[in-house]
């Protein structure tokens, strides 16, 4: 007695086409995650809560009010720019205390996220790139912009560069969000600057606080995110 079988299925050549379409699509997805995991970790996962976020964007505009204000070596503190010192060492190192914020905004402390006035200094115009004069100069030095822009949100900072290295997450530079912060050298112990996103810096050099394309010699391996 012989056995019943069903007929075999032959596919159209339209359906073995699709079906080749599909997993070809399947594969190029693939190949295009393999080739960009940088994007797909900063679009996709690195992400912020929306209140932490406001902090960061109040963050931001603190700093931005300052363009133009001039560099002050040891210059700048919570309230804003001050007179520089004139000394052989770092004036910044004894704070080590700081409040970095791994995963909320216990206390936050900002009005209304409005943009901060600019910079009110004595005979100084607020506009970029102000040449830093001689002496007897009321500004920021590289820390002191990073601990004004910070204080906005009720974060304290160290006010060294070297000291806000140890403080806050580690994240690669292909994980950067706005707000975190670029070291420059050993430890970050030579500068220190905000990435404000866009491939977009803001840091005080000789010609002030300033806006420019990030800078990566000399750039620490990791960057430092404060408020996450």
């Amino acid at each position: 007695m012989g056995v019943n079988s069903a007929p075999m299925y032959v596919p159209s050549g339209n359906e073995l086409t699709l079906a080749m379409r599909s997993f070809c699509a399947f594969v190029l997805g693939l190949a295009m995650l393999a080739v960009s995991p940088g994007v797909a970790s900063a679009d996709t996962f690195n992400t912020r809560p929306a209140r932490n976020q406001q902090a960061v964007d109040y963050v931001i505009a603190r700093a931005l009010s300052q363009r133009g204000v001039p560099f002050a070596y040891g210059g700048g503190d919570a309230n804003g720019p001050t007179l520089g010192v004139v000394r052989e060492t770092p004036p910044d190192a004894a704070d080590p205390v700081a409040n970095p914020i791994p995963g909320g905004v216990p206390g936050l402390n900002f009005p209304g996220l409005a943009p901060p006035a600019a910079a009110t200094v004595p005979g100084m115009p607020a506009s970029p790139a102000v040449p830093a004069p001689a002496a007897n100069v009321v500004g920021f030095d590289a820390s002191g912009i990073i601990v004004y822009a910070f204080a906005g949100v009720g974060v304290k900072l160290p006010r060294s560069s070297g000291e806000m290295y140890k403080v806050g997450q580690k994240v690669l530079p292909a994980q950067a969000l706005p707000g975190d912060l670029i070291f420059f050298g050993p430890e970050g112990t030579q500068s220190v600057a905000l990435f404000v996103g866009n491939g977009q810096m803001l840091e005080t050099g000789d010609s002030g606080v300033t806006v420019s394309p990030v800078r990566t010699a000399g750039m620490t391996p990791y960057l430092v995110r404060i408020i996450a």
